[in-house]
């Protein structure tokens, strides 16, 4: 190492630990940095990294009074009481990371004064149920409950949170083998939710979300039933990937998902056939990915009901493109028509 690149490395560390040690509160095993933004610096926010702190740590950590973002991840708190996250500075918290804390269960009201809480990681502990006033008052945009230990979930839990913000929910990696949408006339505003490496044994009925991407990946779902998804029209993105014991997908079984995009029904090596009506209502589709299916070919007039299919991949990775396939001179109508063609790159490939 050089001399000027040994005074730099040193220069940094010591305006990094000049700016953790300055910060007022900041515990001494854990990591605190402010961040100005505006003009002239005229907002101000601090971040609290206390990572690995230790099961030791009497809660609530103290931390800085302006803290927005706070990481108390593989700290080994165990149950979380209503006192652990109530102390000064805690009240103006954006984000919260608590994952990976053998983590069991949780008081109702744990959360209670986190009123600008917006981002909340719970992932890796070993959660079965929360309590349905958990997320009461809080404005939420994500909320990982990943790698936990759920076997059903209500996704009215999320019905008291304050604003119609969209929100992110993902519950991969669980026992899940029921998911229920059990609105009772109030509004959820989630956008995106993540369902794969559940153990849901079909597709979960979850009329009444305003959904946008649905992942249901890794599943041992076995059929995909008509009027499953009808009701989600806004859907723009749905997997359905690597469902190892997936047969049969029923006719009109995506009816109704006009504003679907990307259909990802890749690594299903069971599925062999797909009907054409199977297709009905896809009239927004632009990608499907079918690649590690057993689907190596699509019925003859699939661009009828595609109308605005770009690609599609087939089994060992074919690709095909929608193109134009030139046409003939109309004397009548005094133009050429062309005709559209799904081109692929493997020849003799039925579409």
């Amino acid at each position: 190492m050089s001399i000027m690149a040994l005074l730099l490395w040193l220069g940094l560390s010591l305006l990094v630990a000049v700016q953790s040690s300055g910060v007022k509160n900041c515990h001494p095993g854990c990591h605190c940095e402010v961040e100005s933004f505006g003009l002239f610096d005229s907002f101000s926010l601090t971040r609290v990294d206390c990572r690995g702190l230790g099961p030791r740590a009497s809660m609530p950590i103290p931390i800085p009074l302006d803290t927005a973002h706070l990481d108390l991840s593989s700290i080994a708190m165990g149950p979380l009481s209503d006192t652990m996250l109530a102390g000064p500075g805690y009240t103006t918290l954006v984000s919260l990371d608590l994952s990976d804390n053998h983590i069991t269960k949780v008081s109702p009201n744990a959360l209670s004064k986190l009123r600008y809480l917006e981002t909340l990681d719970l992932s890796h502990n070993h959660l079965e149920r929360l309590s349905s006033g958990f997320f009461s008052g809080l404005p939420l945009a994500e909320v990982d409950l990943s790698h936990n230990s759920f076997h059903e979930f209500d996704m009215d839990l999320f019905a008291t949170k304050v604003n119609s913000e969209p929100l992110t929910v993902d519950l991969s990696y669980n026992k899940l083998v029921s998911v229920l949408a059990s609105l009772h006339g109030r509004i959820l505003h989630i956008q995106t939710l993540n369902l794969s490496a559940n153990q849901l044994s079909s597709a979960p009925t979850l009329a009444g979300l305003p959904l946008r991407y649905l992942n249901l990946d890794g599943n041992p779902i076995t059929q995909i039933k008509k009027g499953t998804f009808a009701q989600l029209k806004d859907l723009v993105y749905l997997s359905i990937s690597g469902l190892n014991e997936l047969r049969l997908i029923e006719p009109y079984s995506f009816k109704g998902l006009h504003s679907l995009q990307v259909l990802d029904l890749s690594n299903n090596p069971k599925l062999k056939n797909l009907s054409l009506a199977v297709f009905s209502g896809l009239d927004s589709l632009q990608e499907l990915n079918l690649s590690g299916s057993g689907v190596e070919s699509l019925p003859t007039k699939i661009l009828t009901h595609l109308p605005s299919i770009k690609s599609i991949t087939l089994g060992r990775n074919i690709q095909c493109w929608r193109t134009q396939k030139q046409g003939q001179f109309h004397r009548q109508m005094g133009q050429v028509y062309h005709n559209e063609v799904l081109t692929c790159n493997v020849e003799g490939i039925l579409l």
